[in-house]
Parts: structure tokens; C-alpha cells; sequence
């Protein structure tokens, strides 16, 4: 399956662009969508699922123009939004036999098996009798999911799957999704660089409805080589740091903080250089380089 996003635009009233004429290729395996919230992800989101219109521009999906050939993309795509709604008083096998009656799966031992396989594929085919409300986040996540694979779609769409699950649930949904790539394609939309980090071979930053970064992680993380420092500072010199730079995270002690800051160099302060992550490079790039330019395939 290959997706192609041409200039693709998407204005609201009083001139307000979600999307300023993007463009993207995006083939086979996880393919990940970073940026803050409000740079224009989930506008994109519904649009690749057929769910908004855009102002200008094209979409192809294998053959298929999104203009004209809704029907067909929607036969060929599962979806998970943001905001995902089940109904709480069922359960979750119920639910899911519910959907797939909607997708027009009509003959009920074909219907039965197909609710049991895609329950087991997500690891709820144990607690499939369990109300939904009883379920946790990373459980309603996951259930979503599997009526997202319901009709076996050759792309799926996710869009911020993971805010407000704990670790555990968010590794476990990472995982599940990973397994699951293998033969479809997936967008991950998200703002936590670690759904990105440990999934996707393939980025694209977006800010401000624009795309300001592609190409591989390793390439974004090559952009902060020698600007991740580690320092210990006075806890009464934290104003005049955080002014300076971007804290990328903190230890407090009684007497001192330990932080890891982001920046060009330190003057003033012992400070040691350290090893890129991912993360530090999102916000290096971010604050630093995505408002002026445009990096593909790692190459200013």
C-alpha cells in the first residue's frame, strides 16, 4: 500500500490554516506523525479517514483518490480516534459483535469467529465478558483497536493512543501495535516522543500545519548532537537557568538540582555533554529549527 499527500491544505474560518499544503509519502510498516498539540495531527487524521474534507490539495491511497473514491478507502482502513466511545454496559465481546454487525458482517458464525480473532489479537479474548466499564484505559485502548481491525484493513489509522495510559499500558499498547504493522500499514499520531521512539523507522514532525522534519529517528537525534548537557546547579540559580534554556527533565535534593538541559553551550556552569535521545532532539528541533526550516530525509 502506498499513500501520497499532495499540498494538502485545510483553512477554517477567519483564515485559520490546520494544515498548510503538505506533503507525504508513506508506504508500508509504522509510520509515525509527532508534533505538539495543536500543530494539526488529528485535522490530518480525519482527513486520511475520510472523516473531513480538505480545502485544497490530493490524496491517493493505492489507487484510490480521496475525493471520489470515499467508499472504497473506508473498505480498505481501520480507525481509532482520540476520542474513543464504547457503549459501558456491555461487554466487550457484545461490543464488538455490535460493530461488526455495522460493517456489514452479516452471517453469524462468521460474525462469532471474527469477534473472538480480532479480541484475541488484542489480548481481551480472556476478559471478553467483562462490562466495559469495568475496563481500565490501556483495556478500552486496546478494545478499540480491535473494532479498528475489524474487516481486516490494509491501513490503519491511530490517532494520540496512548495519553492517559500509565507505562505498563503504554508499552503493552506500543507492543501491540508493533506486532501488528507487520503487514498493514499504521500512522501514529501522537505528542509523546517514546510512542515514536521505540516504533517507527519513519517521521515526520509536524508545527503549525506544517511538515517541518522526515525522514528516519536516528537522523532527527543527529540535530542535538553536543547541545544535551547535564548539570548540578544551586536551587536558587533554577530562574535564571530555565530562562536560558530548555529543561528536559529535573532531580531535586535538598541542596542542589541535577538537570539535563538542552542548548547551544553552557557558560558559567560545570556542565557535562551528553548522548542524545530522541526526545532531546524534539525539543531542540522544535524550538531551535522547525520555525524556519524544512528537513527531509535528515538533509538541511
Amino acid at each position: 500500500m502506498k499513500i501520497e499527500i499532495d499540498n494538502l491544505t485545510k483553512s477554517y474560518p477567519h483564515g485559520v490554516k490546520a494544515l498548510d499544503a503538505i506533503s507525504l509519502t508513506i508506504e508500508s510498516g509504522m509510520f509515525g506523525l509527532l508534533g505538539p498539540n495543536g500543530a494539526g495531527k488529528t485535522t490530518l487524521m480525519k482527513i486520511l479517514a475520510t472523516l473531513l474534507k480538505p480545502s485544497s490539495g490530493s490524496v491517493m491511497i493505492d489507487s484510490f483518490d480521496l475525493s471520489s473514491s470515499y467508499k472504497a478507502i473506508r473498505a480498505m482502513l481501520g480507525y481509532l480516534p482520540q476520542e474513543f466511545g464504547a457503549y459501558p454496559k456491555l461487554s466487550a465481546e457484545e461490543f464488538i459483535d455490535y460493530m461488526a454487525s455495522i460493517n456489514g458482517i452479516n452471517h453469524p458464525k462468521k460474525r462469532r469467529q471474527l469477534v473472538a480473532d480480532v479480541l484475541e489479537e488484542v489480548g481481551l479474548h480472556q476478559v471478553r465478558d467483562r462490562r466495559i466499564k469495568k475496563y481500565s484505559g490501556g483495556m478500552l485502548r486496546r478494545l478499540g483497536i480491535a473494532q479498528a481491525l475489524l474487516g481486516d484493513p490494509k491501513l490503519l489509522i491511530v490517532d494520540e493512543p496512548t495519553t492517559g495510559l500509565d507505562p505498563e499500558e503504554r508499552i503493552r499498547f506500543r507492543n501491540l501495535l508493533a506486532d501488528i504493522s507487520r503487514d498493514k500499514v499504521i500512522i501514529l499520531s501522537t505528542h509523546i516522543v517514546g510512542d515514536i521512539s521505540s516504533t517507527c523507522e519513519d517521521i515526520a514532525l509536524l508545527s503549525r500545519g506544517a511538515i517541518k522534519f522526515r525522514g528516519h529517528p536516528s537522523q532527527l537525534v543527529q540535530f542535538a548532537v553536543d547541545k544535551v548537557w547535564q548539570l548540578t546547579i544551586p536551587q536558587e540559580k533554577f530562574g535564571e537557568i530555565k530562562n536560558k534554556y530548555s529543561i528536559i527533565s529535573m532531580i531535586i535534593h535538598p541542596d542542589r538540582l541535577d538537570l539535563r538541559i538542552v542548548g547551544e553551550e553552557v557558560n558559567g556552569y560545570p556542565a557535562q555533554p551528553m548522548e542524545p535521545t530522541l526526545e532531546d532532539a524534539y525539543v531542540y528541533f522544535m524550538e531551535k529549527i522547525a520555525g524556519t526550516e524544512v528537513i527531509e530525509n535528515g538533509e538541511q
